[in-house]
């Protein structure tokens, strides 16, 4: 459960501000939306060499981003 704390000169919109950063750095909904579906372990560190890859690439001048 995410806490706001408010003076009473606040602005109702600085407020709001805070709790959508509280809750983006809480990182709710990506755990949300990894729930959702299963994947499985060989999967995802398929996904994390071909990211290795690619960064390396990047870092090497192969490809311009």
């Amino acid at each position: 459960m995410l806490i706001i704390d408010s003076k009473d000169c606040e602005n109702i919109d600085k407020a709001l501000k805070k709790y959508k950063k509280k809750f983006e750095r809480a990182k709710t909904l990506t755990q949300l939306r990894e729930r959702q579906s299963f994947t499985k372990p060989s999967i995802k560190r398929r996904a994390q060499v071909l990211k290795a890859v690619y960064k390396q690439q990047i870092a090497s001048g192969k490809i311009e981003a």
